[in-house]
């Protein structure tokens, strides 16, 4: 395996990982082609990728504010899960922040993917059920 960061010939193979896995996507808004190749020149955001045979077989954005890191889209295709390709993206990803001086590392899991909440927990994440996570969407593709 083999993993570097997203270049803009990605896009496609990345947006087929997110629907093999299952991930929400959003191509007229947060997830088009235009705002991904403008997220890959944002100071303070990284795509990491993992290849297998020169295939995308992982996915994961890292991003952060100056004071706490963000892990989002972590996406694995089906059929290379629990080989320990999440957990690397996830090592690769929390390295970055670490080198950006990030020493908080955050993530937003949803209830029913209690597989994504076993990952994190054996990672040494902690579950916060005091905390409401609220959002205001100017439209639902965003």
């Amino acid at each position: 395996m083999k993993i570097r960061t997203a270049q803009k010939k990605d896009y496609s193979s990345i947006v087929s990982l997110w629907k093999k896995s299952e991930l929400p996507f959003k191509p007229l808004g947060r997830d088009s082609q235009k705002n991904f190749e403008k997220q890959l020149n944002t100071p303070n955001l990284k795509y990491f990728l993992a290849f297998e045979n020169n295939e995308i077989i992982g996915s994961i954005i890292v991003s952060h504010n100056g004071r706490k890191g963000w892990i989002n889209r972590l996406a694995v295709v089906p059929e290379y899960r629990n080989r320990g390709i999440a957990g690397e993206l996830i090592k690769i990803a929390e390295n970055y922040l670490r080198q950006e001086g990030i020493r908080i590392y955050a993530c937003l899991i949803e209830n029913w993917n209690q597989a994504s909440m076993n990952l994190f927990s054996k990672l040494g994440y902690v579950k916060h059920t005091d905390i409401l996570y609220f959002t205001k969407r100017e439209d639902a593709d965003v």
